[in-house]
């Protein structure tokens, strides 16, 4: 893992085609802007987990019960 300090206005550069810049710092918390292309897919991590453990539980569903609904 890398650790940088960055200042209200400063970047960092992911490769080529993704800049992230600290826009604001207050009271423990960093706002950031990110610029990237638009392939490129940005979550924040807390969401992406949240997604993928709902998608576990979905995999779960007895698909049994839909095709008792059909008859």
């Amino acid at each position: 893992m890398l650790v940088i300090t960055r200042k209200k206005g400063e970047s960092i550069l992911l490769g080529d085609n993704i800049e992230i810049t600290v826009i604001k710092v207050d009271d423990g918390s960093v706002k950031l802007a990110i610029s990237a292309p638009k392939d490129v897919r940005i979550l924040r991590k807390e969401l992406y987990k949240e997604v993928g453990e709902e998608n576990k539980e979905a995999s779960k569903f007895d698909i049994s019960i839909i095709k008792n609904i059909k008859k």
